[in-house]
């Protein structure tokens, strides 16, 4: 079994910085961090920032410069680094990713659980 764990959220000043880790643990035999999403209160989830299989990265313009996404597939993490934090970015954020594991050799998209992010003005 395969479980996605993010961590870093919490209550913060607009301004301010967060940065978000999602670590992957179980039988796992390769991980490839694919992107950070969050969804606030009374709206859809959307994506803020992505891998893509080519390495390529993008994100959402409402982050851009703001924040940076990171990964050590070696490591089965990745991270978001938030700077600069405004009221807007408050909500849950989750972590995707495609694992492969071992027993089944199969690959998941993984979600995480979220984790909670809200920024005061």
């Amino acid at each position: 079994q395969v479980q996605l764990v993010e961590s870093g959220g919490g209550l913060v000043q607009a301004g301010e910085s967060l940065r978000l880790s999602c670590v992957a643990s179980g039988n796992i035999f390769s991980f490839n961090a694919k992107g950070w999403y969050r969804q606030a209160l009374g709206k859809e989830r959307e994506l803020v920032a992505e891998i893509t299989r080519g390495g390529r990265i993008n994100y959402a313009d409402s982050v851009k410069g703001r924040f940076t996404i990171s990964r050590d597939n070696a490591k089965n993490t990745m991270y978001l680094q938030m700077d600069s934090l405004k009221p807007e970015d408050t909500g849950v954020y989750y972590c995707n990713a495609d694992i492969r594991v071992v027993s089944t050799m199969s690959f998941y998209d993984s979600w995480g659980q979220g984790t909670q992010v809200t920024v005061s003005s």
